[in-house]
């Protein structure tokens, strides 16, 4: 919705709840920019894939990519199965590989791009959802230095968003995720980390930065 209010056509990725998916177009549509839903599991290639090709031909070329999948299931360390290690390592890591891998051609062509990756304050501080969960975030860091140092002569920039406890679904499902946690003493909202993103689509000399949204949790 940020993005739509600051003048960019969307498309809403969903991979289950078309109805919320829909919910979100109608309220872009009302800011009188273009919009497509269309159902992809990011984490499949072949999903990936067929997801783009579809935003191509509703919307045009692909100039501004946010990677936000991701799943976190609590668990203490000796808990975490190699399933589980290996569904949220896909989900939240391999997913931001493929969507970029899929759309950077494209990118380099127009010699201008944006990619913003979101990854956690549990890169940096452990966070508190599990290992697996900080593992993947953390490679989400790496995985942006790397783009961004090999695709700053293309007009692309590439930077990660490291929140902490941001009021959504995700964060008051978790019995760990407490705002004492948080200096301030309370969670943040999807806004404080939605002007963050648009921030970053708009400016023409930030790479390769991480910039924590998170309350005061962790300072660099």
């Amino acid at each position: 919705m940020a993005l739509a209010r600051a003048g960019a056509d969307v498309a809403v990725n969903y991979r289950q709840n078309a109805n919320a998916a829909a919910a979100v177009c109608s309220e872009i549509t009302r800011t009188g920019r273009k919009t497509f839903a269309i159902q992809a599991d990011v984490s499949v290639s072949a999903d990936v894939k067929r997801m783009v090709a579809e935003i191509q031909a509703h919307l045009g070329s692909v100039d501004i990519l946010v990677n936000n999948a991701a799943i976190a299931h609590p668990r203490k360390f000796e808990e975490i199965t190699e399933a589980e290690w290996d569904e949220v390592l896909t989900v939240n890591l391999k997913s931001v590989f493929l969507v970029t891998q899929a759309v950077v051609g494209g990118m380099r062509q127009r010699k201008w791009g944006r990619i913003i990756n979101l990854s956690s304050v549990a890169a940096q501080t452990g966070g508190a959802v599990g290992a697996h969960y900080a593992a993947s975030k953390a490679g989400i860091i790496g995985l942006t230095h790397s783009c961004a140092s090999s695709l700053i002569r293309d007009g692309i920039t590439v930077n990660a968003i490291a929140p902490a406890l941001i009021e959504t679904d995700m964060v008051t499902s978790n019995p760990n995720a407490s705002p004492n946690l948080i200096p301030m003493g309370h969670f943040g909202s999807v806004d404080d980390v939605a002007s963050v993103a648009v921030m970053l689509a708009m400016n023409d000399y930030m790479t390769g930065q991480t910039v924590s949204v998170n309350g005061g949790w962790y300072m660099s």
